[in-house]
């Protein structure tokens, strides 16, 4: 479990398929939805994503780091299994000083909200134990997330922006920056949402048939070993 900018998140290196799949089981959670993943520099980006819109790069540049997920078509290259992708990633460079200081120590990370699918996002280190525990290894616990709402997310697969869900980042400040580029509202988005709506924005779901698997925390000891509380 890692601090971020909005809510707390649990994720694995990205290019680590057994430990992607596991956080993945962690919030019983299916392939359907794979994880947005979090990176410490917009340059990253260049190595993950090909066919970057313009209005894509304006974004990033006003509002990274920050609060906004852009779903961008994926470098085919790349060995790596998020889950059913269908070709594009989710990314965000997160603006917080812990996440950023282990996205640049470990590179890309699969990151989701600390939670078990259709529960609140953890904003708590001690809420995100409540409902993940031992299925975690490591709890990095810095203290209260005071935002409270996930990331918005944007398709920035085609020639207009289109808008997947409101989150941190208002609707209004995304226009103002893209100025004379439409942005597609919801209903006139195609592609499918890459990351849950867990949390305040709305609660994401899936049946049993579609888990990657399962591991349930109730019960199971989280050993002390596996707390790091930070201190500044």
């Amino acid at each position: 479990m890692l601090p971020t900018d909005t809510v707390y998140g649990v994720g694995a290196d990205a290019f680590d398929v057994v430990a992607v799949a596991m956080v993945l089981a962690a919030k019983h959670r299916g392939r359907e939805m794979p994880p947005p993943v979090l990176v410490p520099d917009p340059r990253t980006v260049e190595g993950l994503a090909v066919d970057v819109p313009m209005y894509a790069r304006i974004l990033m540049r006003h509002f990274w780091p920050g609060p906004l997920t852009l779903v961008l078509r994926a470098q085919p290259s790349l060995r790596w299994d998020l889950g059913e992708t269908n070709g594009t990633v989710a990314l965000r460079m997160p603006d917080d000083e812990v996440a950023l200081s282990l996205l640049a120590e470990v590179g890309p990370m699969a990151v989701t909200s600390a939670n078990v699918t259709g529960s609140p996002a953890a904003t708590t280190g001690t809420e995100a134990v409540e409902q993940l525990g031992a299925a975690v290894a490591v709890y990095l616990d810095d203290g209260p997330r005071t935002g409270g709402l996930p990331s918005t997310i944007l398709d920035c697969t085609g020639e207009e922006p289109g808008l997947l869900r409101t989150g941190a980042l208002s609707v209004e400040d995304v226009r103002a920056v893209l100025g004379t580029t439409r942005l597609r509202e919801p209903g006139e988005v195609d592609a499918e949402v890459e990351e849950a709506p867990d949390g305040p924005a709305g609660q994401g779901t899936a049946g049993p048939a579609d888990l990657v698997g399962s591991v349930s925390p109730s019960g199971v000891a989280v050993p002390a070993t596996a707390f790091r509380t930070l201190s500044r």
